[in-house]
Parts: C-alpha cells; sequence; structure tokens
C-alpha cells in the first residue's frame, strides 16, 4: 500500500519526501569525508604514473581545476606539492590509499542507493567489499582516460587544423568539446554506479534518468558554487586558513548530494513502473 502511495504522488513531492526519509543528507556527509579522503592518494597516485602517461603535473590539475572552487585548488596544490616533496613510495601509497578510502566511499553510496529502493544489503562482506574495490579501479581507469582524452584530443586537432588547413575557429571548437567528453565520462561512471551499486537487479536503460540528472546538476552545481565562491563567499575570512578545506568540503558535499539525488530518480521511477511489485 505504502508503495501505491508513493507512486500517485506528484514527482517532486515524492523526492523531497524520500530524500528526506532516506537520510540523504546525512549520506552526503559521509560521502564528502570519503571524497576528501580519497582525493590527495588518488592526486598521488596519477602523479606517480605521469611518467608512464605523457601527461604533465599541470594536466591533472587542469581537470581538477575546470570544476573545483579557485580556494580549493589552492589547497589541493599547496598540499600536494608538500606530500610528493621526496616521497619516493608515493605509486604504492597512493594505490593502497586510494583503494581503501574510495571503497569505503563506494560502500556509503551503495547505502544510500539501497535505501532508495527499499531494499537490504544481504550480499556477504567479502563480495559486497570486492564490488566496491572492483568499481573504485574502475573508477579511477576512467579517471585517467579522462586525463588522456583532453590531451590526446588537443594533439588530434592540432594535426586536423595543420592537414587540412582549417581556420583557428575550428579548434577553438574542437578543444571546446573537451567539456562534452568529460560530461559523457562522467555520464558513464554515474551510470555504471546506479547500474552496479544497488542490490536490486535492474536494467541499464532505467538508471539512464538518474545519470541524465546527476550529470547535469553536478556540472551545474560545481559550476555555479565555484562562481559564489569567487563572487560572494570569502571563507578565509570566516576560517582563516582552512577557508580553502572547509569550500572544498562543501563542494564534496553538494556533489554526494546530487549523487543520492540520481539514484532517488531511478528508484522513484522504478517504483512508478512497477508500482504493485
Amino acid at each position: 500500500m505504502e508503495r501505491q502511495e508513493r507512486a500517485k504522488r506528484p514527482f517532486m513531492i515524492s523526492l523531497i519526501k524520500r530524500m528526506s526519509g532516506d537520510e540523504a543528507t546525512g549520506l552526503a556527509a559521509q560521502l564528502a569525508y570519503f571524497f576528501l579522503l580519497s582525493l590527495f592518494p588518488l592526486l598521488i597516485f596519477l602523479v606517480a604514473i605521469l611518467p608512464y602517461l605523457s601527461l604533465s603535473y599541470q594536466d591533472i590539475l587542469n581537470l581538477v581545476r575546470g570544476y573545483a572552487p579557485q580556494e580549493s585548488m589552492q589547497v589541493i596544490e599547496r598540499n600536494l606539492n608538500e606530500v610528493l616533496k621526496g616521497n619516493g613510495k608515493a605509486l604504492t601509497f597512493g594505490i593502497f590509499a586510494t583503494l581503501w578510502s574510495g571503497s569505503n566511499g563506494i560502500n556509503t553510496m551503495v547505502r544510500a542507493f539501497n535505501k532508495a529502493y527499499d531494499v537490504v544489503e544481504d550480499r556477504h562482506f567479502l563480495v559486497a567489499r570486492a564490488m566496491s574495490i572492483v568499481l573504485t579501479i574502475a573508477m579511477i581507469f576512467v579517471f585517467v582516460v579522462a586525463l588522456l582524452l583532453p590531451v590526446f584530443g588537443r594533439q588530434i586537432g592540432l594535426f586536423l587544423t595543420s592537414s587540412f588547413g582549417l581556420s583557428d575557429e575550428f579548434l577553438h571548437i574542437w578543444n571546446a568539446m573537451r567539456w562534452v567528453v568529460s560530461s559523457l565520462v562522467l555520464f558513464f561512471v554515474l551510470t555504471m554506479l546506479y547500474w552496479i551499486a544497488p542490490n536490486k537487479k535492474i536494467s541499464c536503460l532505467s538508471v539512464l534518468p538518474g545519470s541524465l540528472v546527476a550529470t547535469i546538476g553536478w556540472i551545474l552545481v560545481s559550476l555555479g558554487f565555484s562562481f559564489y565562491v569567487e563572487r560572494f563567499g570569502n571563507y578565509t575570512s570566516t576560517y582563516g586558513s582552512l577557508g580553502g578545506i572547509i569550500v572544498l568540503m562543501i563542494w564534496f558535499y553538494l556533489s554526494g548530494f546530487i549523487i543520492i539525488i540520481g539514484g532517488e530518480v531511478n528508484a522513484i521511477k522504478s517504483d512508478r513502473k512497477q508500482p504493485y511489485c
């Protein structure tokens, strides 16, 4: 009966009620914590494998800079430089720390999605942890691909411009396409998470609405929050040297909240498709 009643509510009302009942704000805070723990090990790992990828240190920072608030970028660059200084075991540390903190973040997402679908996590602990680690490794691989695509894309653009005598305007348009590529990569990652993480048999196509909502929402929220921080938010005067960390945590919190919203959207669509199951 409860599922039947929920299926009859207006979509936005249903989404708000479910977000409140499923403790979305608390789970988003947990995600923000694990995102922060994962960030620096991931960046350290990526910097450590730079010689094998024909990438520069700035390529990694530029990818993050495209979305992160400026105050946070200062914190990220400063702390990353300190951690890497004289660290000969960066690759090993980066791998294990990223897998540990990243898999904990995936576990939090699993709990959030299971709450959204009203299912209980009955998979064995080792199976659930192995799935989280595999998804973390997959996300690291996708992150590396996201780094490589703009670099190779820029080289391809220069090749086409010089070979076919195309104008500089073409090169500007080609470079702008990197935003489209990064958005598609994000959409793919979210689709995999929404499809595999919940303890419920669902089709890949059924999670596309939530992936689309989360992708667009995350881009808009990230850009909007960056604009707000740069123009209006003076966190340094309030929190001092912690201002950059506070901004970073708020950004991670908003990111986690958007990811959870996407999961709830998929759950609502599932309820309305089969409301009596």
